[in-house]
């Protein structure tokens, strides 16, 4: 099942982004909902809110740092740690999401923009839920040990 969840995540994300890629010019803009909810394809050479632009290399060697981490990591969890092992298929799909742009055109493709954040991708979408799930699941096992 997780191989599955993983392999979806990122045609998911790469589909999306080739769409976007197709049929917009970078920089172009469609509301979707005015002045709350846009589609806009932006070009984004660093990581998120444009941090670290234009270090493709460091990026790539990173994202493969973290894949390598995630496929040693993750035979080793035990069963019950189910949370834990669905966080950390999230944020390796959604690492592997961006690495695949950033191999394949040396920066990542952006494109979900509610207008008071950053423009961002599904990519860093399971990213963030992936972490999310993670950290939830460790400071609940905390709880539960505690609380006995």
């Amino acid at each position: 099942m997780y191989y599955y969840l993983f392999i979806g995540i990122i045609l998911f994300d790469q589909i999306v982004k080739r769409i976007v890629a197709l049929n917009m010019k970078a920089g172009e803009t469609i509301p979707i909902i005015q002045n709350a909810f846009h589609i806009t394809y932006i070009l984004n050479p660093g990581a998120a809110f444009g941090i670290l632009e234009n270090e493709r290399v460091f990026f790539i060697i990173a994202g493969f740092l973290v894949l390598a981490l995630g496929v040693y990591l993750l035979p080793k969890l035990k069963k019950q740690e189910k949370l834990i092992r669905f966080g950390s298929i999230f944020l390796l799909a959604g690492a592997v999401g961006n690495l695949i742009d950033r191999i394949r055109n040396g920066l990542v493709i952006d494109f979900i923009d509610f207008r008071v954040w950053p423009v961002f991708n599904i990519a860093d979408i399971a990213i963030c839920s992936g972490t999310f799930f993670i950290i939830y699941s460790v400071i609940k096992s905390k709880e539960d040990r505690i609380n006995g």
